[in-house]
């Protein structure tokens, strides 16, 4: 990679932002388009937010992405969004252009790509069982409901954001939507009738974090899906694959979902290979 006074600078922001694949996926994807570009990681702290993207759009940084905690908060201080991030009140990918910043959310869509391609899962008439409902849950569920899924149970720690987002679902959607207490009695029965389990807050980042829920809530004719990339493998995937459950983590959602983002910084055809190519590399 040759660095000049040419070339553009995309990014992702969040915080922690240290763990990130993305800058892999994505300079491997520039090297091999021959765009003189560079993506870089940038650690924000909440508290310097408004500053960050003051001085995003004042360096010219022509795109970036939005991880946690930021996905929510970000939408105050963009021009304008889209459809899926206007739904889902949550933003993951950022065009600058001209100054004026623009928000999109590949979240969603790039999940469910990664179901249907790599697991043969259609969410049509499927049952999803969902933790969090944060940034990224919010973009997931909208996808997975606006794609046929028949139900989705929401828990969070924080009982209003689960409300919140089933209730959005359901006025939005045909989906019926569940937001249910973290009581384990009634999480369990949900779980054992449902057919994927997605796991979209950031417990198990960390080796210090708890299980997320009691393994004997996992079955065999369960799909649990981790959104967490790095560590590969988190306690609840391992406890999963010990119930006979299938089971993935985020790497599938992290590629396609920066596929989508690449084409829409550089209106080229994402190299969809090269990336996944450096993403395997790494793990």
């Amino acid at each position: 990679m040759n660095i000049d006074g040419k070339t553009q600078i995309y990014g992702i922001i969040g915080y922690p932002v240290r763990h990130t694949f993305s800058p892999l996926m994505h300079n491997a994807a520039f090297n091999s388009l021959r765009i003189n570009a560079a993506y870089l990681p940038f650690e924000v702290k909440p508290k310097n937010l408004k500053s960050a993207i003051f001085c995003i759009k004042s360096l010219g940084v022509r795109g970036f992405n939005v991880t946690v905690p930021h996905k929510k908060e970000v939408l105050e201080y963009l021009d304008e969004v889209d459809r899926e991030s206007s739904l889902a009140k949550a933003v993951n990918t950022v065009v600058n252009r001209n100054g004026r910043l623009k928000g999109y959310n590949t979240d969603g869509r790039g999940f469910v790509i990664s179901l249907k391609e790599e697991f043969g899962i259609s969410p049509k008439g499927k049952k999803f069982f969902i933790m969090g409902a944060g940034g990224a849950s919010q973009a997931i569920s909208f996808s997975l409901a606006v794609n046929g899924a028949s139900r989705i149970v929401l828990v969070d720690d924080l009982e209003d954001k689960a409300m919140k987002l089933s209730t959005l679902l359901e006025r939005s959607t045909s989906c019926e939507a569940i937001a249910l207490k973290k009581d384990k009695n009634a999480m369990k029965e949900m779980i054992l009738n449902s057919d994927v389990f997605i796991n979209a807050t950031p417990c198990g980042m960390k080796t210090t974090d708890p299980k997320l829920i009691d393994p004997e809530f996992l079955h065999k004719g369960l799909f649990v899906y981790d959104i967490i990339y790095n560590p590969c493998v988190t306690k609840l995937l391992r406890d999963a694959q010990n119930r006979g459950a299938r089971i993935s983590n985020g790497i599938g959602m992290l590629l396609n979902q920066g596929a989508i983002s690449f084409e829409l910084w550089t209106a080229r055809k994402a190299p969809v290979s090269v990336m996944k190519k450096a993403l395997a590399e790494v793990i």
